[in-house]
């Protein structure tokens, strides 16, 4: 149940997230539609992000061995969890700050 409970989060946030693109590309952003979905959007993240680590934290105990309960939906999930770490990280930060990305940036 909770990985099935994890699925319904993950498939709200993109149902969310598209609706987002959606109103972005119809240029209404500052609508309150588009405030509230993207209000829903962040908060269904982070639900996310922490069942995930909840799940991770389970999975990983080294006190156990857990090696079994790594079924196929779990494996998804973690593999799924991978590229959303990718695409919502930080990466304006990390590529503004950092001083080797702004001697490429001078050169470009």
């Amino acid at each position: 149940m909770y990985i099935t409970f994890i699925i319904f989060i993950k498939v709200g946030f993109v149902l969310l997230a598209v609706s987002h693109l959606y109103l972005k590309l119809k240029d209404k952003e500052q609508s309150e539609t588009d405030k509230k979905i993207v209000y829903w959007k962040d908060r269904l993240e982070f639900v996310f992000i922490a069942l995930m680590a909840a799940l991770l934290i389970y999975l990983f105990n080294p006190r156990t061995d857990r090696s079994v309960l790594v079924d196929y939906e779990t494996k998804v999930l973690l593999y799924l969890f991978g590229f959303i770490l990718l695409i919502t990280a930080k990466w304006d930060t990390f590529i503004k700050e950092t001083p080797y990305f702004k001697i490429v940036q001078e050169v470009f």
